[in-house]
């Protein structure tokens, strides 16, 4: 998506060879326009499948998939990434291992929002070693619930995730694959379109 790619060159920051950083419009102040159009990006590429939920783990997904699920006009529910006193004890439990954050969380889903009738596009703003996803592939199998497809914002495509979940066969949608960053220079490079 040009519109994406152009603005991670404007705004994006690279602060080594594995760290891109775009707080500045995506996962801390967010563009709500671009948002806006991501969302309805994803709509575009998944509106033939038949989606009843669009989901996520917290935080920086959140937004994405609460505009893509408006476009799609069905829930958005949100993996936490802790317990709390009012989550029910029946939850559905994955660990998911942060890249950002270099911790291990015990994710967790309510059994009362996920079960085996949902069909679900799963909806990230980034995919590097595809931990989170992972996590969320495990809590939807968990619950019996068809995934229809992924849907990313940023997939850095150096890095192994991307690869790893299109070989188990799902359908990733990424709308902007970064190939390349040079911490040096501060040049990234993007994936060609085939």
């Amino acid at each position: 998506m040009e519109l994406l790619e152009q603005r991670i060159l404007r705004d994006g920051v690279v602060v080594n060879a594995d760290v891109l950083k775009v707080g500045s419009f995506l996962n801390h102040q967010i563009d709500a326009v671009l948002l806006d159009a991501l969302g309805a990006e994803f709509y575009r590429l998944f509106s033939s499948c038949p989606i009843n939920k669009v989901i996520t783990v917290e935080a920086s997904g959140i937004a994405i998939a609460y505009v893509t699920a408006l476009r799609f006009k069905v829930p958005m529910v949100f993996a936490k990434k802790s317990m709390t006193r009012v989550l029910p004890e029946d939850v559905y439990t994955t660990r998911v291992e942060s890249f950002t954050h270099g911790r291990i969380y015990d994710v967790v889903m309510s059994k009362q929002f996920l079960g085996p009738d949902d069909h679900v596009l799963i909806v990230d703003d980034f995919l590097a070693n595809g931990c989170a996803l992972e996590g969320l592939l495990d809590l939807t199998r968990q619950a019996g619930a068809t995934v229809e497809g992924i849907g990313i914002a940023i997939e850095k495509g150096f890095q192994k995730g991307g690869a790893s979940i299109r070989a188990q066969g799902y359908r990733v949608e990424s709308l902007a694959i970064v190939e390349s960053m040079d911490p040096e220079t501060g040049k990234i490079t993007f994936r060609s379109a085939c």
